[in-house]
């Protein structure tokens, strides 16, 4: 049997109450670093991560991608799509507990280890401190970034329209991101660290994954392109079975 690449260092129940998921971001909020343990010249593969979802007859199941690229070059090494059973509701601010079971069964599956997970959402730009970057960091020890296309907390100021061009993103006194143009004439990308990365670090690798005149990263809008192809034929099948 193949070893498997990245697997939990500190697991955890996630189905779980809401007021028990509370409790326990806030101490997994206590763990994250934002001390860089990979140097930006050290790294050699990145993967990007995404979750889409199914509702079939015996309820919601949570998808993933995680789909490693080569770095800096951004060649396409292997992706994996990995399913759990959702068993925590829809709350704003918890959705890692709808979205881990499946990430980790897409990582499980991995058979190339990357340095650096790139996650479609937040990191530590999160009310907790805690999004889906960091948790998934934490929980799994290994250098994490949260790349969301909406901002969840703070205020910034429009970077420039230049790509590259990048702004703090401030919530409550603290820098817990960066707004960063990847694209001209479009929504900035927010940018924060999940574990094991500072801020800079997370925006200077975020914006080598991006190609110009792309909005998204190369490894996040892979795994949203890979989850929606494979979820796709599932819900036209799901829609003819209710016809």
């Amino acid at each position: 049997m193949a070893q498997q690449m990245i697997h939990p260092a500190r697991p955890h129940q996630w189905d779980i109450t809401i007021q028990e998921a509370r409790e326990l971001q806030r101490e997994l909020a206590g763990l994250v670093s934002l001390t860089p343990s990979p140097e930006l010249q050290a790294i050699s593969i990145v993967a990007g991560i995404d979750n889409g979802y199914v509702k079939q007859e015996t309820g919601w199941v949570a998808f993933a991608a995680a789909v490693v690229f080569s770095f800096p070059a951004l060649e396409l090494v292997e992706t994996v799509i990995g399913e759990a059973p959702v068993t925590f509701p829809y709350v704003p601010g918890f959705l890692t507990f709808r979205e881990g079971p499946a990430i980790l069964a897409a990582l499980a599956g991995l058979t190339t280890e990357p340095e650096v997970l790139l996650f479609d959402g937040q990191g530590y730009a999160h009310p907790r401190r805690i999004g889906l970057a960091a948790h998934m960091g934490v929980v799994l020890d290994h250098p994490t970034i949260g790349c969301a296309k909406t901002r969840l907390v703070g205020k910034y100021d429009e970077p420039p329209d230049d790509p590259g061009s990048v702004s703090r993103l401030i919530d409550r006194g603290e820098v817990v991101g960066a707004a960063v143009r990847t694209k001209s004439g479009h929504d900035p990308l927010f940018v924060s660290p999940g574990h094991k990365v500072d801020i800079d670090l997370a925006v200077r690798i975020t914006l080598a994954c991006c190609r110009p005149g792309e909005f998204l990263p190369v490894p996040t809008k892979a795994a949203h392109d890979a989850v929606t192809a494979h979820t796709a034929p599932l819900r036209r099948r799901k829609l003819r079975s209710t016809q």
